[in-house]
């Protein structure tokens, strides 16, 4: 393993404490609970916005702190979900008097953490709700998740849900859209290579040269199934049609397309894959409306990629659109 790397178990706090270094005017580090917020909050008139899971997955969620995003996220270890004390200490200091809205990507420790946290902070009279997102279609009748996994088409529910807060939207208003973006959110992704953990210093699974994991979880979970190596083409086909069936997404329909890369894809294999997926929606009479290509998502070094789509409506198209400021400016 070749990584920029101390002590491993030092990673997560030293990458966060470079990222408040690098904002120091919007960004706000607390490192006794892993806290990335936003330096104005919390603000008395905007629901707060808070999100974490573990790490590895930058620029979610850490990243995404600032206007119209995030007013914090709590990070665990790499991979692991945060502490409940850290979420808990998170939601208190942001806190205002419209609410808190959690979101959880939906993964066993994270939704342990964040509901207890919920309960910590509404038992201390603080209006806090939690929202779970599960827009990961590769999971089928699964014995290690909870249901559905949250992946990339988290940052569509963020997005949406900080653009209304900071119109001044209240909570329950708020949650309606969040849920709603999470209703029509699809992803599916496929993994060229397994990733490399530092705390574990080698490949977290073996993946043949000549061998691709299609429906990849962002932690190195099995997929649907392990196949053999094809064109771009066919392999970017079977990630369009588990998305668009699923939903289904229907001719006529207007979209929100992402092409998320896992972490060690070249950004011009994923305009590649964008291109091919772009025609393949046409072909089915699916309007691209908004486009997103680059890493929003991802499993450390894996090389891989996930195809998103969200159904749009004139509400989404308006709020998607709404201004953001964040350290990696990727909407």
């Amino acid at each position: 393993m070749k990584k920029f790397v101390n002590d491993p178990k030092d990673f997560v706090a030293e990458m966060l404490e470079g990222l408040a270094l690098a904002n120091p005017d919007t960004l706000r580090y607390v490192p006794e609970y892993n806290l990335i917020m936003r330096a104005d909050a919390p603000q008395e008139n905007k629901v707060s916005i808070v999100q974490g899971s573990g790490s590895g997955h930058e620029p979610s969620h850490v990243m995404s702190v600032g206007k119209g995003m995030l007013d914090a996220a709590c990070p665990g270890d790499v991979f692991a979900a945060p502490p409940a004390d850290f979420v808990y200490e998170t939601v208190k200091r942001v806190a205002s008097p419209k609410g808190v809205l959690l979101l959880v990507n939906n993964y066993t420790g994270d939704r342990m953490a964040f509901e207890m946290a919920e309960e910590l902070a509404q038992a201390d009279g603080i209006e806090a709700r939690t929202l779970f997102i599960d827009d990961d279609v590769s999971v089928q009748d699964s014995t290690y998740t909870v249901g559905r996994r949250g992946v990339a088409g988290n940052f569509f529910v963020m997005k949406a849900v900080g653009a209304a807060a900071e119109r001044g939207a209240d909570l329950d208003e708020v949650h309606r859209i969040g849920t709603k973006v999470n209703s029509v959110a699809r992803t599916m992704g496929m993994a060229l290579t397994a990733c490399t953990p530092p705390a574990k210093g080698s490949p977290l699974f073996e993946l043949p040269d000549d061998e691709v994991e299609m429906g990849v979880g962002i932690h190195g979970e099995p997929g649907r199934r392990r196949e053999k190596l094809r064109t771009a083409k066919e392999m970017v086909g079977e990630l369009v049609t588990a998305v668009t069936e699923d939903l289904p997404f229907e001719s006529g329909d207007r979209v929100a397309l992402m092409v998320n890369g896992l972490g060690g894809t070249p950004i011009g294999e994923l305009y590649l894959v964008y291109g091919l997926a772009h025609k393949q929606l046409a072909e089915r009479g699916i309007e691209v409306h908004r486009s997103y290509v680059g890493e929003y998502c991802t499993s450390l070094d894996m090389a891989g990629v996930s195809v998103t789509l969200v159904r749009l409506d004139d509400e989404l198209v308006d709020l998607f659109g709404a201004p953001a400021e964040i350290p990696i400016r990727v909407f």
